[in-house]
């Protein structure tokens, strides 16, 4: 669909929710009501100049609407090769893109961590200009990734956790409040593990969901928490030498 398409489509729903028929938008502007409807119809052509004189009767601006075009759009899944890696090669552009994800507010990021203003507004640019993120007025912005978005399995951020994160992060006791680790071994039938994977994936899913609805808790009442979840069918390294050949 075409951005006027989107523009035309968006005002449908405008003056639906206004109450106002094509009829009273014909009287309005002075046309024929078949000229309306043939405007609006999908494939139809209209003018720049008819989209404000119908912002004008709703009493909207034209920002406020491309807004609520660039909200309606479909959000991504997974980036690209080239956008993670461009994400990865800074760590301080990769902190400031995970806060984003978290949803964290501008002033919690330049409090929490050593990031004057203007360095966190170029930050926020640059991951503007990935793709990332749609910076809007008064440092706040608005994510074009979706929930459930993903890192690529074997994309350069995940190559990045492998190598310096994922010992610190099973260095832990995972004996903390609200903490747990399971390894848990088995043999099952192929057809059932795909069931399992959507299962944890849901999981995960669900906290993030948890942490959306949690942003209105006060700071104090929070802890930051990191879900690792996994399957893989696979032998330990360690043992692997012990394994007789077929």
């Amino acid at each position: 669909m075409s951005t006027t398409q989107d523009l035309v489509a968006a005002l449908k729903a405008e003056l639906k929710a206004a109450g106002v028929t094509y009829a009273d938008l014909a009287e309005a502007l002075g046309m024929a009501e078949s000229s309306i409807k043939r405007m609006f119809a999908k494939g139809g052509d209209m003018p720049l100049s008819r989209i404000d004189e119908v912002l004008r009767l709703l009493k909207m601006d034209f920002a406020e609407l491309a807004r609520q075009v660039a909200d309606a759009q479909p959000l991504r899944r997974a980036l690209t090769a080239e956008q993670e890696q461009a994400v990865v090669a800074d760590r301080r552009l990769l902190l400031l893109a995970i806060c984003c994800f978290s949803q964290w507010t501008f002033e919690q990021m330049t409090s929490t961590y050593t990031f004057t203003e203007a360095e966190c507004l170029r930050y926020l640019l640059q991951l503007d200009r990935l793709g990332i993120i749609e910076l809007r007025p008064l440092n706040r912005y608005r994510l074009k990734v979706a929930k459930g978005f993903q890192w690529r399995p074997n994309g350069p951020v995940m190559q990045f956790f492998r190598q310096h994160v994922a010992d610190d992060y099973f260095s832990g006791g995972f004996d903390g409040e609200g903490e747990t680790l399971m390894l848990v071994h088995g043999q099952i039938g192929r057809s059932l593990a795909a069931g399992f994977v959507e299962r944890l994936q849901r999981v995960g899913q669900d906290f993030a969901q948890q942490h959306l609805a949690d942003q209105k808790l006060p700071a104090d009442q929070r802890r930051p928490y990191t879900l690792v979840v996994a399957m893989r069918s696979w032998l330990f390294a360690a043992f692997r030498d012990l394994k007789r050949q077929a």
